[in-house]
């Protein structure tokens, strides 16, 4: 069993106002999860969050960082200008409109200039996709709220590019041991998160950051990681990000933040992504050391390779000098993962895993039902060839194609959930089970404990984070409580137990 999790930060837009702030939209937005819970939601404990302690024993300098990097909030004393971490409780008012933790577990909130989905934490990468797709029905959900309220309209992405130069992220947790050497586990686990993108890659149009440069790649992402390993979210995005911000027990476990991820409209590659991941994870923590044969000589370049390489069979070069492609190197890491399989939903992934493996060894187009940057490619390439003119493809250059591969990730009415909905894709979720998620926490982890109390009182809840739950039982709000909450596979609590069933 391992923790895991997926935050999705959606692009945002109000289709009739190209000018509207995409900050006074989310903020609408999230009210609007709010007005769609019922005041089934809370406000966000701050009290847990240390964004700056580095993985690597280090702590950067607050006037070091940048504005991104600090997630915890702060408040200002207006009579001397001083500026502090904010209190977990008191004096403070938290702008409501700005958080939003749900009955199913998950923390709906603004996130710079996004409104983010993070979804409540999952022992497994079936249960990681059924609730990262309720997250998607919340966002549209929260989305009507706000036009009934007589609101804008808004427009939601599930992408990770503006087309201007600018990347949001969709970045996975795995909780890790921290007895693991992390050195170690970056050098291990790095192979894999540069070439698993063959599978899980979201496809775009376009190479560079602002797609100055016409094509065609399997990654959103990667053209935006520029660091091996980093504290960075959104400058110097690194392969391997190094906050240590573990949010459970920090004397047994890491969090692993990874933020190279692109975002998925279909479920298998989000499944593969975390289930696959998590295997290696396992190999690992049990210092497997087939893995050291994988190294990769440049990394950071090999992302982009990867990406770019429509073929499958650009070589990489690993660190032994020896040459491999990305497929090699995946067939490589399954073999290793195979052996550590431990339950039913462990035999799913390595089966899909091999299989789309072998769809994209015999033949890229073979994938589509599974890989959504082969399902995009495959659109793509049809219209291209009703628009060709003399027998000449339409150009990568044409606005038509960027403008299919933007709508592509439309929430409500994009063209994945088109193709979707007429059973294009290969699906490992139940929809009455996804359904369900929009509002049931999962029940084997804490999410359960912090989903219920928030479902069943929450009129005694004054604030929730992913580690603890404030409870305030008093009229004059004297006497709040801090429940820890920091082993995230204990999904009960004895006191917030007893306070739900009264």
């Amino acid at each position: 069993m391992r923790i895991v999790g997926i935050e999705t930060e959606y692009g945002i837009l109000d289709p009739v106002d190209a000018y509207a702030n995409p900050i006074l939209l989310s903020s609408l937005l999230v009210d609007g999860a709010r007005t769609w819970a019922g005041g089934r939601s809370t406000r966000w404990d701050y009290g847990g969050e240390d964004p700056l302690q580095d993985l690597r024993g280090t702590r950067r300098a607050r006037a070091n960082a940048t504005a991104d990097m600090l997630t915890d909030a702060v408040e200002a004393d207006a009579d001397t200008g001083t500026v502090s971490l904010r209190r977990r409780r008191g004096s403070w008012e938290d702008p409501a409109h700005l958080n939003a933790v749900l009955s199913n577990g998950a923390r709906f909130y603004v996130d710079h200039a996004h409104p983010e989905y993070s979804g409540p934490e999952v022992s497994n990468a079936r249960d990681a996709v059924i609730w990262d797709r309720a997250g998607d029905r919340i966002a549209v959900a929260a989305a009507d709220a706000v036009t009934r309220g007589d609101g804008p309209a808004i427009a939601l992405y599930k992408n990770n590019v503006d087309g201007k130069g600018a990347s949001y992220g969709t970045h996975e947790n795995f909780l890790v041991r921290r007895d693991v050497d992390f050195d170690g586990l970056a050098r291990r686990l790095t192979p894999h998160l540069v070439t698993r993108q063959i599978y899980t890659g979201a496809g775009r149009v376009g190479l560079g950051q602002r797609g100055e440069t016409a094509g065609f790649q399997m990654s959103q992402r990667a053209d935006y990681i520029e660091a091996d390993m980093g504290l960075e979210t959104t400058l110097r995005r690194p392969i391997i990000n190094t906050r240590d911000e573990p949010h459970a027990d920090r004397s047994r476990w890491r969090r692993l933040h990874v933020i190279l991820g692109d975002a998925n409209c279909l479920e298998v590659p989000t499944f593969l992504k975390i289930g696959a991941t998590s295997l290696v994870l396992s190999a690992v923590e049990a210092d497997d050391e087939r893995l050291d044969a994988l190294e990769l000589a440049e990394p950071v370049g090999d992302v982009q390779r990867v990406s770019r390489d429509l073929t499958l069979r650009a070589p990489l070069t690993l660190a032994t000098g020896e040459r491999a492609t990305a497929l090699d190197l995946q067939r490589a890491v399954l073999e290793v993962a195979r052996d550590y399989a431990t339950d039913a939903v462990d035999v799913l992934v390595i089966a899909r895993w091999e299989r789309v493996l072998e769809l994209l060894s015999r033949d890229v187009f073979s994938a589509s039902r599974d890989v959504e940057w082969v399902a995009k490619l495959e659109l793509l390439g049809r219209i291209r060839t009703k628009y060709s003119v003399a027998g000449v493809a339409l150009p990568w250059t044409d606005a038509r194609l960027a403008a299919v591969d933007f709508r592509w990730s439309e929430l409500r009415s994009g063209m994945a959930a088109t193709l979707a909905a007429r059973g294009a894709f290969e699906t490992v979720a139940d929809p009455e089970l996804i359904a369900a998620a929009m509002t049931t926490a999962p029940r084997d982890t804490r999410a359960a404990a912090r989903g219920d109390i928030v479902a069943l009182k929450p009129e005694l809840v004054d604030a929730a984070g992913w580690s603890t739950v404030v409870i305030d039982r008093e009229a004059d709000h004297g006497a709040l409580e801090v429940v820890h909450l920091d082993d995230p596979s204990r999904p009960s609590h004895p006191l917030l137990d007893a306070l739900a069933r009264e």
